[in-house]
């Protein structure tokens, strides 16, 4: 564990957001941070994600998801998604499905629908690229909640190495 890199790291500006993804009848969500936009043309999202996630095998076989933009008040909503894997964790959240079937929130700021355009092994991680198809910004009065807002919820204190590994 490492909370000085935790701390650094923290201080990369990103925003928390939920994820959806589907594949026939199955659907899933769960609360990223890493997610930027990579291109103008076309638009172009790329979002971070675990290999080893339980939702990675759902976006891969269904190549779609959205990107659900949190707003600064709803941090229980990020805990929520960023909890244990569960089939039940879109039970009790309202949620519509968008073009491709993916879970849309409409209580967030805005949201993103993309069909997947590639990946790229990152690290622990897989870069996905999604080509942005749709998308609504839902409340255009609402602040964003950024990843420093949430302290140390994810646990990912425990995931950052000892060092820079020099």
């Amino acid at each position: 564990m490492n909370a000085f890199l935790a701390n650094l790291f923290r201080r990369v500006t990103t925003g928390v957001y939920v994820i959806g993804v589907g594949y026939g009848e199955l659907r899933n969500a769960f609360t990223a941070a890493f997610v930027m936009q990579v291109s103008y043309d076309p638009l172009l999202l790329a979002l971070g994600i675990n290999p080893r996630h339980s939702s990675f095998g759902l976006l891969k076989q269904g190549g779609v998801f959205s990107v659900n933009v949190l707003k600064r008040d709803q941090l229980g909503l990020a805990a929520h998604f960023g909890g244990r894997a569960s089939a039940a964790k879109l039970a009790h959240i309202a949620w519509t499905p968008g073009r491709t079937g993916v879970p849309l929130l409409p209580q967030c700021l805005a949201w993103f629908e993309c069909e997947m355009a590639g990946e790229h092994p990152a690290g622990d991680h897989v870069l996905v690229l999604g080509k942005v198809i749709a998308g609504e910004l839902v409340d255009a009065g609402a602040e964003a909640l950024i990843y420093s807002d949430t302290g140390a919820m994810d646990g990912a204190v425990d995931l950052f190495p000892d060092d820079f590994g020099n």
